[in-house]
């Protein structure tokens, strides 16, 4: 009887060999595992997208400044952080859509919060009875020529009507004053249409930082 051998190529061939199935069930799994990474991969994404989207509706939004009517504080193209969750507060700066023009967003500080009287004298700020000194007017006031008023004489009374801003509402003007359309033109701003407070200045570099930790 002849006696068969094997070479050591034959022996890897059989090491080498696997059933069509093994195989198949093999292919399988790399096709499903490569599709479970797709689907991983997407729903990170849209997960990432949801967070942002959220962050931006509800707590932060970027918002460029558009004109000079808050100058020297905020500059014309300024770029701002807005926080959509702090509570508003006197001589907040704040953003809201313009209440003469709606597709504009417009940015003031806010001067009477609801119930406060107010009066400007002389260019001396009276909020319910008492002179309240407004220190981010001063590079403009330094600039006036002696008797030179930076902020005309107004009562509440004459530019809106009533003696006290009204429940839910907020008296806003530009550190700008001889260049700001606010509420002694417009009125009053009501509380549901502020977007928010201006908190950080992200643009120019050299200014960024907290707003109300800057000196102009």
């Amino acid at each position: 009887m002849a006696k068969t051998t094997y070479s050591d190529e034959s022996f890897d061939e059989i090491e080498r060999f696997e059933p069509r199935s093994k195989k198949h069930k093999s292919k399988r799994n790399k096709k499903r595992n490569r599709r479970s990474e797709i689907l991983s991969t997407f729903i990170y994404i849209l997960v990432a997208l949801g967070i942002v989207l959220l962050v931006h509706q509800f707590l932060f939004a970027p918002v460029s400044v558009d004109g000079e009517s808050m100058m020297p504080t905020l500059r014309n193209r300024d770029r701002i952080i807005l926080n959509k969750i702090e509570k508003i507060d006197r001589f907040d700066i704040v953003v809201f859509p313009g209440p003469d023009d709606p597709s504009r967003l417009y940015i003031k500080r806010i001067i009477g919060m609801p119930g406060d009287e107010i009066l400007m004298q002389e260019d001396t700020l009276y909020i319910n009875g008492k002179a309240v000194n407004e220190p981010y007017l001063d590079v403009y006031k330094s600039k006036l020529e002696k008797d030179q008023l930076l902020t005309g004489d107004f009562t509440l009374m004459g530019k809106t009507g009533v003696s006290k801003v009204p429940e839910g509402e907020y008296f806003v003007m530009g550190d700008n004053r001889s260049n700001s359309k606010d509420s002694r033109i417009f009125g009053f701003v009501h509380a549901d249409k502020i977007d928010g407070t201006a908190e950080l200045r992200i643009w120019p570099l050299n200014d960024f930082g907290f707003i109300k930790d800057r000196k102009n």
